[in-house]
């Protein structure tokens, strides 16, 4: 007689499923807590199982299996763990008015289709997205005093620090678990991470290996077939399951998880949709309109099997990058809101809310990587709540001798126990960008001394 499978440990299965944002491979499934000590082949069939009986929807094959709850188990996750806005993002009303429709259950939003008229209505240098008051803001705070020399000279100077940030805040926002430092450690010392899928590691060091393509062929990228499809090529690579799928436009229909967009799949208009695409991008004259634009209408398109979304946060940089402006490395922005912005784009065909996301998150880089900082205004409100506490768990760890693998563990099981659950991911982040950035010009605010930290260096690795 077959073994009879509890309710309570499917439930389980589904409840992890619920926490990411879309289809999710087994190797994250696998690599949960909830499911420690589960052996492989038990989850295996316990999948299955919960596929056979209409609890889950699987796509794709071996490595390229994913897995997703059904329409009406999405709109049940979304009305039981409604998520707010980060109080630091200021919405505008008209973002407002775009969350509210999106946050309806998917069973009362009406099903929608790629509609060509949101591409053909848009005129480059005609037609804005970004007003010429944020375009103006955008500039002032982007620029880095090297705008006359030649492209990549910025990037090239800030090219350590954006590796990591780029590489890890992209990768975040497509539910990679990796944390700061453990990025870090697997740039420095090609080391993964323990428990975690190895997949994940591959979509960091495929970021990396992509943002090192834009820097060293700084004068010859462009909106064009070969660097848009050269970067999906680096940034997909050995993470389709069809390998020759890696820059190639795709040929078969995909589908979303989350939302009732449903994007073209009809080969040949799909590749005349990239080739405008392409002309209307390049036809733009402002770098920011430039960098919006991309990161509008290739998600909308959806041109690629997969990681269409990583293309466009890369191909955004394309224009900062030829123009000598700080990056735009999607630093503190919250998952949640960016794919509500994406939705946004998907279901109405309204831009306001990605692009209330975007310029904060510019901002964020500016902040990060230009002598503009003044210009954002107040101190970030969340750094100052919590200003004591980083302070002493950045001290703790020198005082302690951790190594990087030793103190991502130990903040996030400190943190787990005394931050706020909303705020523990952020507060994780905080923290170990602080322990990156320590150096002898600014151990006195953790109240360290030169000995102590010199002694702790030795090891940070």
């Amino acid at each position: 007689m077959p073994k009879i499978i509890p309710k309570e440990e499917l439930d389980a299965i589904i409840e992890i499923i619920k926490g990411f944002p879309g289809p999710v491979s087994f190797g994250k499934i696998s690599s949960s807590k909830e499911l420690e000590g589960l052996p492989r082949r038990t989850l295996q069939r316990r999948l299955a199982l919960l596929v056979e009986s209409g609890r889950l929807v699987g796509t794709g094959e071996k490595k390229g299996r994913r897995y997703h709850l059904p329409e009406a188990e999405v709109a049940l996750a979304e009305e039981k763990k409604p998520e707010p806005v980060p109080a630091i993002i200021s919405l505008s009303p008209e973002s407002e008015e775009i969350r509210g429709i999106i946050s309806r259950p998917q069973s009362s939003r009406k099903p929608v289709g790629y509609q060509t008229e949101f591409l053909d209505s848009y005129q480059p240098n005609d037609s804005y997205y970004l007003s010429a008051q944020i375009r103006q803001k955008l500039s002032e705070m982007g620029k880095a005093g090297q705008t006359e020399q030649p492209a990549g000279t910025y990037i090239r100077k800030v090219l350590d620090r954006l590796l990591i940030d780029l590489s890890w805040n992209s990768s975040r926002l497509e539910g990679n678990t990796y944390s700061l430092l453990e990025t870090q450690r697997l740039f420095e010392l090609g080391e993964s991470a323990e428990g975690k899928a190895a997949e994940e590691a591959q979509m960091i060091l495929n970021h990396k290996a992509a943002i090192e393509m834009l820097v060293d062929q700084a004068e010859d990228i462009g909106f064009n077939r070969y660097t848009i499809c050269n970067l999906h090529a680096l940034l997909s690579d050995n993470l389709l399951p069809d390998p020759s799928a890696c820059g190639r436009v795709r040929s078969k229909p995909v589908g979303i998880a989350g939302t009732v967009y449903y994007p073209l799949d009809v080969p040949q208009v799909i590749e005349e949709q990239f080739d405008r695409i392409l002309e209307k991008t390049g036809a733009i004259k402002d770098a920011f309109e430039q960098a919006f634009f991309i990161m509008v209408h290739l998600p909308y398109l959806q041109p690629f099997e997969d990681v269409n979304k990583r293309v466009s946060r890369l191909a955004a940089n394309i224009p900062l990058v030829n123009k000598n402006l700080c990056p735009l490395s999607f630093i503190d922005v919250s998952l949640k809101t960016y794919i509500d912005g994406l939705i946004g784009i998907y279901e109405l065909n309204r831009v306001e809310y990605l692009r209330d996301v975007f310029v904060w998150a510019y901002e964020r880089s500016c902040a990060r990587y230009s002598a503009v900082r003044q210009s954002l205004g107040d101190p970030d409100p969340f750094r100052l709540k919590y200003r004591v506490k980083v302070g002493e768990y950045v001290a703790e760890v020198v005082h302690g001798l951790m190594d990087k693998h030793e103190a991502t563990g130990w903040i996030a099981k400190k943190a787990a126990a005394e931050v706020p659950a909303e705020d523990k991911a952020r507060f994780i982040e905080v923290v170990e960008t602080e322990l990156s950035g320590l150096h002898e010009g600014n151990i006195a605010r953790y109240r360290l001394k030169l000995s102590e930290f010199k002694e702790w260096n030795k090891n940070w690795r």
